[in-house]
Parts: C-alpha cells; structure tokens; sequence
C-alpha cells in the first residue's frame, strides 16, 4: 500500500512537470533568453527555498549547510552540470516539441540518473536486486525508444508545412544531439540528490518530517543549475540586445508574463517536490527505492506525450506512428511496477 502511494504522489509532481511547458506557450513579446530566465528564478530559486522552508527553519538549514559543507557543494557541483542538462532541455523542446524532446532527453536522463547513483552506493548490478533493477531500466528504456520511433515515424509522415505548424522550429538531427546531451548532463541531478544524503540525513536528525527531509538537498542542484542557466541568458542578452525587453514591456505584458512564468516555475518544481515525498513510502535501501529516479522520467515521458497529443503535435503523424506511441506508453507504465512485482515474489 505504502508503494502504491508513493508511486501516486510521484505521479502527482510528475504531471506537474510535463505541464509546465504549456504556459511558456502564453507569453508575449518576451526572447526565449528573457522568458527561460525568469522562469528559472521560480523553478530553481523561489519555489526551492519555499520547499526548504518547510522543511526546517532558515537558521536550521544554515547550520546543516555549514556543518555538511562537502555534501553541500558537491550537490550544488552537480547542479551546475545538471544546468547544462537544462538549458538544452528547453531548446530540445523548442526543435523536437513536447513529445519527442522530453522522451529522448527524459529516456537518456532515466538510464544515466538510476545506474550511475545505484553504483556509487554499492549496488551490485549482477547481484539479484542489481539485475532487477536493469530489467526495469531496460524495460523503461525500450518503452521510451518506442516513444522515439513513434516521434520519427511522425517526422516522416508529416509535411513540413504540418511539422511548422506544430513545432515553430522543428529541426530534427538538431533537436536529436541536443536532447541527448540534455539526457546525460540531466541525470546530473540525481547525481546531486544522492551527494546531498548526508543533508537530508542530517534534516531528519533534526526533527524534519521524512516526508520533505528531500528539500534542503534539492535547492542546493537547483542553485547550481540557476547559475549556469543565468551565465547563458546573460550571454544571449548581450548577444541579442534583449537586455532591456522587460523593462520596456507594458504593464499587462509584464504581469501576464510574470503569472505564466511562475505557474511554470512551481509546475515544474513540483516534480521533485513531489519525488522526495514519494521516496518517502519507499523503503531504504530498497530496489523501488533505486528505480525511483527511472520511475518519475518514465512518468515524465508519459504526461508529456499525452500533453503533445493534446497540443495537436501528433496530428496527421500516420496510424502506424500513433499505435508505437500507445505502445511505448504502456511499456513504460509497466515497467513502473517491475521492481515491486519482484519483491512481491521473494
């Protein structure tokens, strides 16, 4: 019961996120430099600190950062290559859409963030728990390529007009390098989260519900990730001339923008917020544990899809290309069940 619950409230933040490209779709009159800055200030500043808030007062937090100062900035090192990963998340999007950019990115994301961790604390992959756990990263993984294909099969079937319409700047080789340097600086993240163990630990020690001990680590990659994503937009401002574009909006361009900003901003956080909760009815140690980083890209991939259906991209893809992606899709909602299934059977 405690997993089912947990995999509902990863589901929950997951939803959160494959929804937050949908108001960057309502600004106005703003360069993407300007609009992906402020967004950042709300997805990896202010809704970070919020979430850290909760979990312990600013003086208790200071004292934990200064006491785990090597966890600390090994978390926020990992941020700032995870804000690599996310930088180049945002133009996969702009090239390849909703659908396909966050499966390609998401899927090399999903293998990277869950192995990679699983080996640094000791898994052993030949190990029966180590192989369960790459059953269920392959199985994801094959569900996510499925998705893929599903994504070419639409490129081919649709006209350039079509690919236009649906993706302003559609640009598939492109789109392909950049979602993929975007999967693997991505999986940076969960780098981060599993330096910043020793915090969270710490948090609990504390007195801080288990249920958000998670926080205090995930606005530290967050902080790593803001800076680097500011050090681009400031290039481009300079680059471009777009400096100024703010300040010279008017008053409703700018309120409406702000608004839609940090919808996206708290839309996309609430994935993680919701991750650390969901770890939570995990037990410790243990294989769904593991597989919880593949467990929300996998979910991430899903929403994303059924946003990109509802956003029309898949519109004149081909019947062919709709039934990969319905397969694709259920291949990756089983995979989410693997490791319990194990578990249920020793």
């Amino acid at each position: 019961m405690n997993t089912i619950i947990g995999l509902l409230i990863i589901a929950v933040g997951s939803m959160g996120q494959s929804s937050s490209y949908v108001p960057i779709n309502k600004i106005k009159e703003w360069s993407w430099e300007n609009f992906w800055l402020t967004q950042g200030i709300f997805a990896w500043l202010v809704f970070p600190i919020l979430g850290a808030l909760i979990t312990l007062s600013g003086p208790e937090l200071i004292e934990i950062y200064s006491s785990h100062s090597g966890a600390a900035w090994q978390a926020i090192g990992f941020g700032v290559l995870w804000g690599v990963g996310g930088l180049t998340f945002g133009l996969s999007m702009r090239f390849l859409g909703i659908a396909l950019g966050q499966s390609v990115a998401l899927g090399t994301c999903a293998a990277f963030g869950t192995l990679i961790p699983a080996v640094l604390t000791g898994t052993n992959l030949l190990s029966p728990e180590g192989l369960v756990l790459l059953l269920a990263v392959t199985v994801a993984l094959v569900g996510i390529a499925l998705v893929g294909y599903a994504g070419s099969l639409r490129s081919k079937n649709m006209s350039e007009e079509e690919k236009r319409k649906a993706i302003k700047d559609f640009a598939l080789k492109k789109g392909l390098l950049i979602a993929l340097l975007s999967g693997v600086m991505s999986a940076c993240f969960s780098l981060g989260l599993s330096a910043g163990i020793p915090i969270k630990e710490a948090a609990i020690a504390a007195g801080a519900k288990e249920l958000f001990a998670q926080n205090p680590v995930t606005l530290l990659v967050t902080i790593g990730g803001f800076f680097t994503n500011m050090v681009y937009c400031l290039y481009m401002n300079r680059k471009n001339k777009t400096g100024g574009e703010i300040k010279r909006s008017s008053k409703g361009v700018l309120v409406n923008n702000l608004l839609f900003c940090a919808l996206a901003g708290l839309l996309w956080y609430s994935q993680f917020f919701g991750l650390g909760m969901g770890q939570s009815f995990f037990k410790p140690g243990s294989i769904m544990m593991a597989f919880s980083w593949s467990i929300l890209m996998s979910l991430n991939v899903v929403f994303s899809n059924v946003w990109g259906i509802i956003l029309k991209e898949w519109k004149g893809a081909g019947r062919k290309a709709v039934a990969f992606l319905a397969i694709g899709m259920a291949v990756l909602i089983f995979s989410l069940v693997i490791p319990n299934l194990f578990t249920i059977g020793r």
